[in-house]
């Protein structure tokens, strides 16, 4: 039974961008059709979206909802959930988003699932969500067999750092030695290796020099997190896999030039490698950390150069960086402008709201890249890479009618105060050429214009696994 049609002359489809009718029906795409190709059935809706770009929904891959942070008075609490931040991922047309299960000692692999999904459905959740599951610190022996567990469960990539990130988390980093153990399971059971990849040598001695220099303000976090960190962790994590065959790895939060060309080199030898960048890595830079509450801009690994973001825009182009993400962090501007040390500066942003319009601006808007390219980075390539293609992704026969509809009529100035994440924006005063007029999940209209309309519980957790052809390297 249909019960929408969406007609437009701008539509991404996998095979084609031009005019066509959607048929949606129980939650799916029924039909892709000529335009006008359909008659409205009795009772049906009719949404005409001419002049606007009818595009699968946005999947943000990179996200920490309910993640402990202190606030500025020292009180450990929680960044808002995904309540708060799936409503407001609608609002900006991203329709998927996945956040992170973090593993501790004490616990199973199992139990720390269980435990962080019942949070979320506590907590609700309007749009879809998956889980990458977190691994932290020296890994038991048992710890590899329960993520191979976790894999077939659903549950398909796993998280891994490289580094302890600053001082005070010691005990974030995995060695090398429980990393392949886990790469090993990767392998077997056809699971994605989640990697935040830095070299934690380099980081921690430049921590012990620029306090011993007197030069610990977060200003100067580059010197820190540095490329030649980048460089060194990226290509020792590559090439660890490559010696256990059948290991894929999606690269995290790539920063720096050398970490692209890492990934670049390891694509030309056929190893299945996929990055992602984040829209603050692709639009600011170091320079920014000394603007007026320069803290927003920054999370870990921090901003780099402009010749590191022009390296960046380069992957995006030639599909070395696969993904746009957001690492969203949704607190406060005083939780986030908290920090005022290379050690103690908060990370994350809040930013699944505009990305989508914000990577269209700039992606289609001022530097030449194709509809489609778009549409892959901001959706279709985390879909695929994820494991949760052709359900997600695309506008196709039998797929999840998730739906952006983005109107190039409603330019206007990003906005703290005119979204709903947070009080401060990181985009702020940023001219979009875009914004979402209709955003639909699973068939259902959950926002129009300005109004909210759909369900704040009404997200589903999405099971995925890892395709054979990503697994193997092929192109997202």
């Amino acid at each position: 039974m249909i019960d929408l049609i969406v007609s437009g002359d701008c539509v991404v489809t996998p095979h084609a961008i031009g005019p066509a009718d959607v048929a949606i029906g129980g939650g799916k795409v029924v039909a892709v059709a000529e335009r006008g190709g359909f008659p409205v059935p009795e009772g049906a809706r009719h949404v005409d979206a001419t002049g606007k770009i009818v595009m699968p929904g946005g999947i943000d891959p990179h996200t920490h909802c309910l993640w402990p942070v202190v606030v500025p008075d020292g009180t450990p609490t929680l960044t808002q959930g995904p309540s708060v931040v799936g409503r407001a991922a609608l609002f900006g047309g991203t329709t998927t988003i996945i956040d992170f299960t973090r593993w501790t000692h004490g616990q199973s692999v199992q139990g720390a699932i269980e435990a962080r999904m019942a949070d979320w459905r506590a907590d609700g959740c309007a749009c879809d969500w998956a889980l990458h599951t977190m691994v932290e610190g020296d890994l038991p022996p048992e710890v590899p067999g329960q993520l191979g567990e976790a894999i077939e469960a659903g549950h398909a990539s796993v998280k891994i750092f490289t580094t302890d990130i600053t001082p005070s988390r010691k005990g974030r980093m995995v060695d090398f030695g429980d990393i392949w153990e886990v790469f090993q399971v990767l392998s077997r059971k056809g699971g994605l290796g989640v990697i935040h990849a830095e070299d934690n040598d380099i980081v921690m001695h430049m921590y012990a020099k620029l306090f011993r220099e007197g030069r610990a303000g977060f200003e100067n976090m580059a010197e820190v997190h540095n490329t030649l960190s980048e460089d060194l962790s990226f290509r020792r994590v590559l090439r660890l896999a490559e010696k256990v065959p059948g290991t894929a790895l999606y690269m995290l939060h790539v920063s720096a030039a050398d970490g692209v060309r890492a990934i670049r080199e390891a694509r030309a030898r056929n190893q299945p490698a996929y990055g992602e960048s984040l829209h603050q890595y692709m639009l600011y830079t170091s320079d920014d950390y000394k603007r007026p509450n320069g803290q927003m801009y920054h999370t870990y690994p921090s901003l780099k150069s402009q010749a590191d973001q022009d390296e960046l825009w380069r992957g995006a182009m030639d599909g070395t960086i696969n993904c746009v993400a957001t690492d969203e962090l949704c607190c406060s501007l005083a939780v986030k402008t908290q920090g005022k040390r290379i050690d103690d500066t908060t990370g994350g942003n809040s930013g699944v709201e505009p990305r989508v319009a914000v990577m269209y601006s700039e992606m289609v808007g001022k530097r030449g890249f194709s509809l489609r390219q778009f549409v892959d980075a901001v959706s279709t390539n985390a879909a695929r890479i994820m494991g949760m293609y052709p359900r997600k992704g695309c506008i196709a026969p039998g797929a999840d009618a998730d739906i952006c509809i983005l109107d190039p009529a409603l330019r206007r100035e990003v906005r703290a105060e005119a979204m709903h994440e947070s009080d401060y924006s990181p985009w702020e005063g940023r001219q979009v050429d875009a914004w979402p007029a209709m955003t639909i999940l699973r068939g259902k209209v959950v926002v129009e214009g300005d109004r909210w309309v759909g369900d704040e519980r009404g997200g589903e957790w999405i099971s995925r696994s890892i395709p054979d052809e990503i697994r193997a390297g092929a192109a997202p």
